[in-house]
């Protein structure tokens, strides 16, 4: 297939078009390295063969050449983390949900009728809780004044009772927690939408933590991992927020690019008219302490210090359930936890 990846350029993007042309597809990038990627606004490298193409998904007419004689559209391309504050909400819903409606127009347009969608397990907001007495609950946004006296643990809504955390799966309702979760959940519903109004078919990949070579260094939009290992580069200490209980499931980025080539092979033989969303983890449930601490060992690094600071919008715990993923497509991650974040720790980080 020749398949246009936008933000192929990125951190996950460039992992995806490396999968993709290992794999003998045709690639084109188009990526408008923004500067809170691309600070110095160069092109890093691309396999062979790969054309790029400079420009934003906010652009039709950029959007129109780019699409020309392409089968498939792998969408990478999105403002990604919490930011800073609410001054970052009109760029994300530019980014994230103009650039998608504007790309899906231009599909439209040109009979593109395949879509891989970059989700994200933020949509999900907390995870699946269980209470002894009321069984399956959605707790709500944990309070300020609970967090201020480190009671971080979301009590049950009923009841007030400490809770069991288990996997999310694909079914659980939309809970999205900050701007950018609710950017990516409009995503997916425009996508839907554009399934359905033009016979299109669409498949998301929910994107638990992902981490690995090439992770752009600490900025306000980077991950927890990319932070922590910025700092032991420094020869700082990572600063775990909360406890450092936090349960996460941090899958490596060649497993992910794996997940969004295996569901590029698959859309082609989807009915037309539906969309369909898959969790992409590592099945390996870690805690935020946890994945600190792999990280100073192999850096031989100072060890992590827990600063029982919070951020408001962190969800406490979430964590995927893979299984649809592992049945309908047949992928399976490759990297261990410890190795991967063995190897994340010698890797240099994107300037």
């Amino acid at each position: 297939m020749r398949i246009l990846v936008t933000g192929g350029a990125g951190f996950i993007g460039s992992a995806v078009v490396r999968a993709l042309v290992a794999a003998g597809h045709e690639v084109r990038v188009l990526d408008a390295l923004l500067p809170a990627v691309h600070p110095s606004g160069a092109v890093p490298d691309l396999p062979d063969g790969v054309e790029f193409r400079h420009g934003d998904v906010r652009d039709a007419a950029t959007l129109a050449r780019s699409l020309a004689g392409v089968d498939a559209v792998c969408h990478q391309a999105a403002m990604v983390g919490l930011g800073l504050d609410l001054d970052d909400a009109p760029e994300y819903v530019g980014c994230n949900d103009l650039g998608t409606a504007v790309l899906l127009a231009a599909m439209a347009r040109a009979q593109v009728r395949r879509l891989v969608l970059a989700g994200s397990m933020v949509v999900y907001g907390e995870g699946r809780y269980a209470c002894p007495e009321h069984g399956g609950v959605a707790p709500g946004p944990r309070r300020p004044e609970d967090l201020d006296a480190g009671r971080f643990e979301p009590p049950c809504p009923e009841c007030a009772a400490p809770l069991r955390p288990g996997l999310v799966a694909e079914d659980a309702p939309g809970d999205p927690r900050n701007v950018y979760a609710a950017t990516k959940l409009a995503q997916e519903h425009l996508a839907a939408a554009w399934a359905r109004a033009c016979g299109g078919s669409v498949l998301t990949l929910r994107y638990h933590n992902v981490y690995g070579p090439g992770m752009p260094r600490d900025t306000p939009y980077a991950g927890v991992a990319s932070l922590f290992r910025s700092a032991l580069a420094r020869g700082e200490a990572p600063r775990v927020f909360e406890d450092g209980g936090q349960r996460r499931d941090f899958v490596h980025v060649d497993d992910v690019a794996a997940a969004n080539l295996a569901a590029l092979e698959a859309v082609r033989h989807r009915a037309p008219g539906r969309a369909r969303a898959y969790n992409v983890g590592s099945g390996e449930v870690r805690t935020v302490g946890e994945m600190a601490r792999a990280l100073a060992d192999s850096c031989g690094g100072p060890a992590p210090v827990v600063t029982g600071q919070y951020r408001l919008g962190d969800v406490r715990h979430i964590t995927a359930d893979s299984s649809r993923l592992r049945a309908e497509l047949g992928w399976r991650p490759r990297v261990p936890f410890l190795a991967g974040m063995a190897e994340f720790a010698a890797a240099p980080l994107r300037a």
